[in-house]
């Protein structure tokens, strides 16, 4: 099956659906609220999630308000009444949970009607709804676009580019910043959580300031109004580059119309420079 224009194994959408839809899932609460609502919690901080499950919930924008934890089966989801469930829904709505996906996006496909958000569950799974769910958080690559003589001209400076475009990492935790490092040869950077720290250190010691859209090699580097670096791409030449959106296990390393890709990374409040490999 081809995710976002990618082949993907039955073992790889299988691993997927368990970070989609693990065993017990989180939902959060204040303890008042848990209070009302009789559900058994947890200190959010004792709840030590993998980071596939951080990145499949979103746990980077929750509301620190939320700081019970009720981890509910599927059984348990089921045993509660209507009106609770709804509220709960309501309440991870309002602290920002991820993974509540709205129904009308997968109506064809669920084996029973749904109504707005719902909460996916491992018996509602099928590879056609795991590809759409992950499909859902990045643009289609567009690899196969690139003509050959543009990987060709590209390879001097980007030795590994043409392997990593169209892959997905193996869980999370690979991201922009390795990503264009380990195009650029650095061996194993697309395998890392890689950090702002040894990024910079790359850009210092292997780029100059400038660069070129149409041509190879230029990385895209977006920074904060105070200068931190916030994300990275790199282009390969004839208006393509490369980047992967985010550190989730659901965002690929992609090739983009170069054009589309600088527009799809903006964010108010950064700036985007450029820098030339050498």
């Amino acid at each position: 099956m081809n995710v976002l224009n990618i082949p993907v194994s039955p073992d790889v959408l299988a691993r997927w659906a368990e970070w989609l839809a693990p065993p017990v899932q989180p939902f959060f609460l204040t303890e008042a609220e848990a209070v009302a609502l009789k559900l058994p919690t947890l200190a959010s901080a004792e709840w030590n999630p993998s980071p596939e499950l951080r990145d499949t919930f979103a746990l980077w924008a929750l509301d620190s308000a939320a700081n019970r934890v009720a981890l509910l089966s599927e059984a348990d989801w089921n045993g509660l009444s209507i009106p609770v469930r709804r509220q709960l829904l309501r309440l991870q709505i309002g602290y920002g949970r991820g993974n509540l996906p709205h129904a009308k996006a997968f109506a064809d496909l669920l084996p029973e009607p749904q109504r707005g958000r719902f909460v996916w569950w491992s018996s509602m799974l099928t590879p056609e709804i795991v590809a759409r769910a992950v499909s859902a958080e990045s643009s289609a690559c567009q690899r196969e676009q690139v003509p050959d003589a543009v990987w060709q001209a590209a390879e001097a400076l980007l030795p590994r580019a043409r392997a990593l475009a169209g892959t997905f990492a193996a869980g999370s935790g690979s991201n922009c910043f390795g990503t264009v490092m380990a195009a650029a040869g650095t061996v194993g950077a697309e395998l890392e959580w890689m950090q702002r720290e040894p990024f910079e250190a790359f850009l210092a010691a292997h780029t100059r300031s400038g660069g070129m859209d149409d041509q190879p090699g230029t990385v895209l580097v977006w920074r904060s109004a105070g200068g931190q670096v916030e994300h990275a791409a790199v282009t390969l030449g004839a208006g393509w580059a490369l980047h992967k959106p985010s550190q989730t296990w659901m965002t690929p390393r992609a090739v983009l119309p170069t054009q589309v890709l600088i527009r799809a990374s903006r964010t108010p409040g950064q700036r985007l420079e450029r820098r030339r490999l050498s």
